[in-house]
């Protein structure tokens, strides 16, 4: 995972988001066990206080399960990975949206950018 984060976002929730992300991409599995705090903690170069509210927050939303003497394991639900998918890509829109606002985009002129670019990428695939 990616040891960089962004200021705009707290970085707990930034590593809640990099979990999510591996699960929409089939990189963890309902079930699969987390690292402890302390490793994850090191893998992402934090303190592990950070790692912790992480796993409580994640584990507040039904995300992961915490099974005493055992770990952090992500839940096991079958809407979860659509779940997650719709909320990341709701934050995404919304980030976009704003940020189109600020430059004067009208709704339209954000639609047909969006179509523009999305064009040029199939072109570029």
């Amino acid at each position: 995972m990616k040891r960089e984060f962004q200021s705009s976002k707290p970085i707990y929730l930034q590593i809640a988001d990099r979990v999510y992300y591996r699960l929409i991409r089939n990189k963890l599995s309902p079930g699969d066990k987390l690292p402890s705090v302390r490793e994850m903690a090191v893998q992402m170069k934090v303190n592990p206080n950070t790692i912790q509210r992480t796993y409580s927050e994640m584990e507040r939303l039904g995300i992961v399960e915490t099974r005493r003497g055992q770990g952090t394991f992500i839940a096991e639900r079958p809407d979860l990975k659509e779940e997650l998918k719709d909320r990341l890509t709701k934050d995404v829109f919304k980030r976009f949206i704003q940020e189109m606002a600020e430059l004067g985009l009208s709704p339209e002129e954000m639609l047909d950018g969006i179509k523009q670019y999305a064009e040029e990428a199939d072109d570029e695939s």
